[in-house]
């Protein structure tokens, strides 16, 4: 029993990661834009990037990959402990979304760029897969949001999730989605995309 309970806990803990660095990565897809001061540069500009030249992912470093969100799960462990609820859970979690840029920059990865050891955690779908993650950068490019897991994304995007949820910040803001620049017909990339690229 005690198995049970401390195997329903670790899954747990990990869709809810998986859920709340994909609706980190919807809001940074759907509405972040390049001109906002701090995240433009921070946020948007990378987004943009990835999207228009997915591999180049692969050759950031660890520490290019991890330190913001490193930075993000050391507030929320500082927070927790300071209002006493900072647990074994809670340590997971932190840990957990401070590495979802290392799993998605393995599924942009092939096998032999993988090695040996990540490429059996993708086989036994303990990590976002390649192909599972291909579903996100195929046009509009406006599902698959979740990037640790193959688990959440059907169910979120079967269900229409966040189609209700723009609907939602439209209805509530009058807020509509940034185009994607990388899809074709939603117009011009930005005028720095190419000088950080060489994509126009």
């Amino acid at each position: 029993m005690a198995t049970l309970i401390l195997v329903c806990n670790l899954l747990a803990v990990l869709l809810l990661a998986d859920f709340v660095t994909g609706l980190a990565h919807w809001f940074e897809d759907a509405y972040a834009r390049d001109e906002w001061p701090v995240f433009g540069p921070l946020i948007a500009r990378p987004n943009i990037i990835h999207h228009h030249d997915p591999r180049r992912i692969l050759r950031s470093s660890w520490w290019s990959s991890t330190w913001l969100l490193l930075c993000i799960a050391a507030v929320f462990v500082l927070g927790a402990w300071l209002l006493g609820w900072l647990n074994w859970q809670v340590g997971l979690f932190a840990v957990v979304i401070s590495q979802t840029d290392v799993v998605h920059k393995w599924s942009h990865g092939t096998r032999e760029e993988n090695g040996p050891v990540i490429s059996l955690l993708q086989d036994l779908r303990l990590l976002q897969t390649p192909q599972h993650h291909a579903q996100h950068h195929s046009d509009p490019k406006n599902s698959y949001y979740c990037a640790l897991t193959n688990l959440l994304n059907p169910v979120l995007d079967r269900s229409h999730f966040w189609d209700g949820l723009e609907w939602l910040v439209w209805k509530t803001t009058g807020t509509r989605r940034r185009p994607d620049t990388s899809v074709p017909g939603h117009g011009p990339a930005p005028d720095w995309l190419q000088a950080q690229t060489g994509r126009s």
